[in-house]
């Protein structure tokens, strides 16, 4: 795989962890991971992926989306992001651009 550096001239994509890489026919970019599974649990995943008419891929992905979606942590929650704001009222005329460590240290020595 080779994608375009800011100044146009396409160079390979580095091995690593997660790359990232531009990949001409999809719209967005793309992340290549390396992923391992059981390989009768890949023989379901590649039959249900061929029966949707869908890449492995695109199976895995739509599976890893839903399930993500399905599970969006606490900070997602309306109830949440009202108390949140609430705490920004509460402390927004008070904020100190002072170390956390120092202000810690000098309340403990206060008392």
């Amino acid at each position: 795989m080779a994608r375009a550096d800011s100044e146009g001239i396409t160079r390979p994509c580095q091995a690593r962890p997660l790359a990232r890489c531009e990949i001409s026919r999809y719209p967005f970019r793309m992340a290549k991971i390396l992923v391992t599974v059981d390989e009768r649990l890949l023989e379901r995943i590649d039959k249900e992926a061929r029966r949707r008419g869908v890449s492995r891929s695109a199976y895995l992905s739509e599976l890893a989306s839903r399930e993500v979606e399905a599970h969006p942590g606490p900070g997602r929650r309306t109830s949440a992001q009202r108390a949140l704001a609430r705490l920004d009222q509460l402390f927004g005329d008070h904020l100190q651009e002072e170390d956390a460590t120092i202000a810690v240290r000098r309340e403990r020595d206060a008392h």
